[in-house]
């Protein structure tokens, strides 16, 4: 790798990382260690090929490292563990409601993963229907099927718990 590729790539990992890492704890739903093993992975792959993507768009090919690799991670453990303490990376001190952000994180977290990567992808990263079906890897017409499912099962958790 040459010296203006090895700037670049430090560059990106500089301004990059911490979305990466929100990004695999979210759609992980695992511990923060988990998440940044991710993200490493994800971060090692880009390394590789960064005189290929570099000019590309090396964000969205990192994303879909974690986001796939989340997704493997959890077909091989079938019995996902209940997580308690994972939280997302710091947060500005501005943040609206931050009882309301830990619901829904939760509640994500109770969500299969890939219903889950799909919701995180489109709703919390804001990527279009397009976007999140070319990281995922199917159909713009699963991403509707699932984002509204997961969004079904959501509401569905959330109305049961306000009325106990």
């Amino acid at each position: 790798m040459t010296d203006e590729d090895e700037a670049a790539f430090d560059e990106f990992l500089a301004a990059r990382s911490t979305t990466l890492l929100r990004t695999a704890i979210l759609v992980c739903g695992a511990t923060r260690h988990d998440a940044e093993d991710l993200v490493q992975h994800a971060l090692e792959k880009v390394y590789r090929h960064w005189a290929r993507i570099r000019h590309d768009n090396p964000e969205a090919y990192a994303r879909k490292v974690v986001v796939n690799a989340a997704i493997n991670r959890s077909r091989r453990r079938r019995v996902l563990k209940e997580i308690i303490s994972a939280r997302p990376p710091d947060t500005p001190a501005d943040s609206p409601d931050l009882d309301l952000r830990d619901t829904l994180v939760a509640e994500l977290r109770r969500l299969p993963p890939r219903m889950r990567a799909v919701l995180v992808l489109r709703y919390w990263e804001d990527q279009t229907e397009a976007a999140t079906a070319a990281l995922l890897g199917c159909s713009i017409g699963t991403v509707k099927s699932q984002a509204a499912r997961g969004l079904a099962r959501i509401r569905e958790h959330m109305e049961e718990g306000a009325m106990r």
